[in-house]
């Protein structure tokens, strides 16, 4: 009994648990949902509602579309090189959503989850943009799951009120340049303690492609 309800947990067969907040970390019926959030108490993700202010859904908005992508080039970069001062940032995830419960969402995903979970203290003392930042942990690993299939293929029908993340994607010069500067910082920084390899030494390795090549010779 106890292995069929784990395999079914934040699934849509699982009556308790509300599989919407296990699959996005938001739920449209938000505190009145008839199934359970389970809040995290240790993710490498942490979620922060609300906080990009997309120009697209301003009505006084007179950006072209080339402005808005620089508007939020900028938003992008800022994040991400402000997250990264709590630990290895491997993914950043801004929603375009324009339902309440999704709209501004911002997602990161870190490496290690005490680096999120220091970040996600910090944060909740901190303003942005003339706004204070409110801060939680996710349930959200696998953005894949998280991630609206419809949006990056065909077209989704549901537009910005789909339930799913549409993923705002910065330029691709921009990501490129931080995951560049992620790969700079990382051998400037050297070895991570926390993720010691379990491979072999290399000098065992070298003896053992030395002596192979040896064997070829005769």
């Amino acid at each position: 009994m106890a292995n069929y309800l784990a395999s079914i947990f934040g699934t849509e067969q699982d009556k308790v648990n509300c599989s919407f907040y296990y699959k996005i970390g938001a739920c449209r019926h938000g505190d009145r949902c008839s199934r359970k959030h389970v809040k995290p108490s240790y993710s490498q993700t942490i979620l922060m509602p609300n906080l990009y202010q997309n120009p697209q859904y301003d009505p006084k908005n007179k950006m072209n579309p080339s402005q808005m992508q620089n508007h939020f080039d900028a938003f992008y970069e800022d994040i991400w090189c402000e997250l990264c001062k709590y630990g290895l940032v491997e993914e950043v995830v801004v929603c375009d959503n324009n339902n309440d419960h999704l709209i501004g969402n911002v997602y990161v995903r870190f490496k290690y989850e005490e680096d999120a979970q220091k970040a996600c203290d910090e944060l909740n003392s901190r303003w942005y943009a003339g706004r204070p930042i409110y801060c939680e942990l996710s349930p959200v690993t696998d953005f894949r799951e998280a991630c609206c299939r419809l949006n990056s293929g065909e077209g989704c029908v549901r537009g910005g009120f789909c339930n799913f993340i549409h993923r705002k994607e910065p330029t691709a010069e921009l990501e490129r340049s931080l995951h560049l500067s992620v790969l700079k910082w990382l051998q400037e920084r050297g070895r991570d303690p926390r993720s010691v390899s379990r491979s072999p030494s290399p000098e065992p390795q070298q003896q053992q492609q030395q002596q192979q090549q040896q064997r070829k010779r005769f």
